[in-house]
């Protein structure tokens, strides 16, 4: 199916990533132009730079906690392709270790919500105020897709600081950006789409543990795990204002139907 995005000019936040790298992909098979943000690894974009022509993608670096560096992205990727029209929010940082709340460092805490809630913020704002300059036409298919998690759903169990940033995301962030949109766009939309357990690089490792599989996928009527193009295909479609023109404030879960978190084997109970 054709979704109408041939030229669109998408930008990707956390492009390098294995659900970022892997959403590039889709748009630009898409037709769309798309502006690929990462910010410390710039490598696992090479493939793609390599086999899109300049004219279709670029690549632009940028901390995302700092105004001055999302004002110069958003700058840059404008001279290029011209006002963004679609954003995907996609990147997040997430602390492997396991800490209990009482033991973590306001540091963790404060660091994860400027990663991935404040940072969010600067990127959702400069959007807004280069689309309020756009035309009609461009404004016709502005929409922003945050990539929340079922962490913000049913909690991760001593990721806390995760779990809540995500949840702030999900709820409060996309249901109040989607009143404000339209104030700018009258048919600009706020999705989120919210992925479970993915095959990403850095989850691969700990899925191989059969026991944290187990616990992945014990509430998962479809017994498998998502990969990065089944979070993907569902971003693009959110984004196609011809297929999803009417979808606005919703959150997509991509978790195989899960149905909550599974905190106690039969182990831990002595059963």
């Amino acid at each position: 199916m054709d979704l109408d995005l041939k030229n669109l000019h998408v930008l990707i936040t956390g492009a390098s990533g294995g659900i970022g790298l892997e959403t590039t992909s889709v748009f630009l098979q898409q037709g769309a132009r798309v502006t690929a943000h990462y910010n410390s690894k710039r490598y696992p974009l090479e493939p793609l730079l390599s086999q899109w022509p300049a004219e279709q993608l670029q690549a632009l670096q940028a901390d995302l906690t700092k105004e001055d560096a999302v004002a110069r992205l958003f700058s840059d990727a404008v001279a290029t392709f011209g006002v963004v029209q679609v954003v995907v929010i996609n990147h997040a940082i997430y602390f492997p270790d396991d800490t209990p709340l009482q033991n973590m460092s306001l540091e963790r805490w404060t660091g994860t919500f400027d990663a991935n809630v404040t940072s969010s913020f600067l990127v959702a704002r400069e959007y807004l105020r280069y689309l309020e300059k756009a035309s009609e036409e461009e404004k016709a298919k502005a929409n922003v897709i945050v990539i929340g998690s079922s962490a913000g759903r049913w909690g991760e169990q001593w990721h806390a600081e995760y779990a809540a940033s995500k949840s702030a995301l999900m709820y409060g962030f996309v249901l109040t950006l989607k009143n404000e949109i339209v104030k700018i766009a009258k048919w600009g939309r706020v999705n989120c789409v919210s992925p479970g357990w993915v095959k990403t690089p850095m989850a691969e490792e700990s899925l191989k543990d059969p026991s944290i599989l187990y616990k992945a996928m014990a509430t998962y009527p479809l017994r498998k795990v998502a990969t990065p193009f089944d979070v993907a295909n569902q971003v693009v479609i959110m984004a196609s204002t011809k297929v999803s023109g009417h979808i606005t404030g919703e959150n997509i879960t991509v978790a195989g139907g899960m149905e909550g978190r599974l905190l106690n084997t039969r182990e831990d109970l002595g059963l």
